[in-house]
């Protein structure tokens, strides 16, 4: 499994377009249905801090987050923005979970 956070804040101004990118993203990862991803991204009591949590079952699938065009398109978005904080980006390790995130 591999596990990665990335977080950072936008201008206030982009906060709405970042979260519509975020929810296109987001629409095209359920459509896709893969059971190798689970991705969850959280917005701070700023409205404008993010924080994206994903969870990989092998490095194949986040490949497959990568390549997707509405990922690209979010990406190459915020670096335009011009970020207050730019993104940072952690590497995790699970230690324990209320439930499974894959099965096998």
């Amino acid at each position: 499994m591999k596990i990665v956070r990335v977080s950072y804040t936008v201008k206030a101004d982009y906060a709405e377009q970042n979260q519509q990118n975020i929810r296109q993203v987001m629409a095209d990862l359920q459509k896709l249905n893969h059971t190798g991803i689970h991705y969850h991204v959280c917005l701070g009591p700023d409205s404008k801090s993010f924080t994206h949590n994903a969870y990989f079952k092998a490095e194949e699938d986040q490949q497959i987050l990568l390549g997707l065009p509405s990922f690209k398109h979010f990406q190459e978005q915020l670096k335009a923005s011009g970020p207050e904080a730019p993104p940072k980006q952690e590497f995790l390790t699970l230690v324990g979970s209320s439930n499974s995130f894959f099965n096998s």
